[in-house]
């Protein structure tokens, strides 16, 4: 140990006699009774140079652009209305373009033909007839759309639907439902060997004609059961009975 830590010990071992040796402080040591000890005038201030000194409040200046498309800004919250889109019914090459229709019931294309394909989209609540035979019919993001048609020769396909109901009064190959809420499609006899192909659907129904013309409507299932078979080393996939 040494000699500076030996004696800091001594000095803590003393107790209360450790103030003993601390030097007592007179009055001519007391600045507040000894006139002599105080300073005789101020401190001269320093000398001012530019740009030294703490900067005057100034206001922030903001510049103004309009409300944000998205987010928050300054606590409010700023909506942008959806751009409104006029309708629109043209041949466009081979092409028809049907879009952004409301509320009509009158709608119909009667010059397609088998090179021609149907796009319809984000339409609301109308009716469509087709005559005649085109290559394809496709609904893109509509609503409450009833579709009358005669002949297809690839598909018909719903993406992103709801509420559609589709009759076909000649003959098509194929339906593809596809993230589609509430859709029923009416077949004609002469296409009771139409295929229909669904993904991330519900409600879909098919209504299938008998001798008189009256229809039987049959649900397809949306919920399924996958196994695994040991004997055909494969995996079952069949639909669930739905229990109610």
């Amino acid at each position: 140990m040494s000699a500076a830590k030996s004696a800091l010990f001594a000095d803590l071992n003393k107790g209360t006699d450790i103030t003993r040796g601390l030097k007592k402080v007179t009055s001519d040591m007391q600045t507040h009774k000894n006139p002599n000890l105080r300073q005789t005038g101020p401190v001269a201030p320093a000398a001012y140079k530019p740009g030294s000194g703490p900067k005057p409040y100034s206001k922030p200046t903001t510049t103004t652009t309009g409300p944000p498309k998205l987010g928050v800004e300054g606590g409010k919250k700023w909506i942008v209305p959806a751009k409104e889109h006029p309708p629109l019914l043209e041949l466009n090459g081979k092409k028809w373009n049907v879009e952004y229709f409301k509320d009509r019931k009158d709608l119909v294309i009667s010059e397609a033909n088998m090179k021609q394909t149907v796009y319809v989209y984000k339409c609301e609540n109308i009716t469509l007839q087709i005559k005649g035979k085109v290559n394809s019919i496709t609904l893109d993001s509509c609503k409450k759309v009833a579709l009358v048609f005669h002949d297809v020769i690839a598909a018909v396909d719903f993406i992103n639907c709801q509420r559609i109901q589709a009759q076909v009064t000649g003959k098509t190959p194929i339906f593809n439902v596809d993230k589609t809420d509430g859709c029923q499609i009416y077949l004609s006899k002469t296409s009771l060997d139409t295929e229909v192909v669904g993904a991330k659907y519900s409600e879909l129904n098919i209504l299938v004609p008998d001798d008189d013309g009256e229809f039987t409507e049959f649900a397809i299932a949306e919920q399924f059961k996958t196994v695994w078979d040991p004997k055909t080393k494969k995996m079952n996939t069949v639909p669930t009975e739905v229990v109610g």
